[in-house]
């Protein structure tokens, strides 16, 4: 029991700030207010987000699973 807590805690803190600094370039807006917006909405949403947030922490670490390839150009006006 206590070695799978040690793994939850290494894991989120390798990954508890990568979702909020993603959203934050994403949206080009300040780290500190994502965070904020992040806790006001657990608060709010009674713990939920939190959920949301471990779904958006696994794309993120698994984002090259999902990357789409573009098809090649084959005409000069697609250049």
């Amino acid at each position: 029991m206590k070695r799978n807590l040690q793994k939850l805690i290494f894991f989120f803190e390798l990954q508890s700030y990568g979702v909020c600094v993603w959203w934050a370039r994403k949206l080009g807006i300040n780290l500190f207010k994502v965070r904020l917006a992040f806790i006001y909405l657990t608060f709010i949403g009674l713990g939920s987000p939190i959920l949301l947030y471990l779904i958006m922490a696994w794309i993120l670490e698994h984002k090259h699973y999902f990357q789409f390839k573009e098809k090649p150009k084959t005409t000069i006006w697609e250049l």
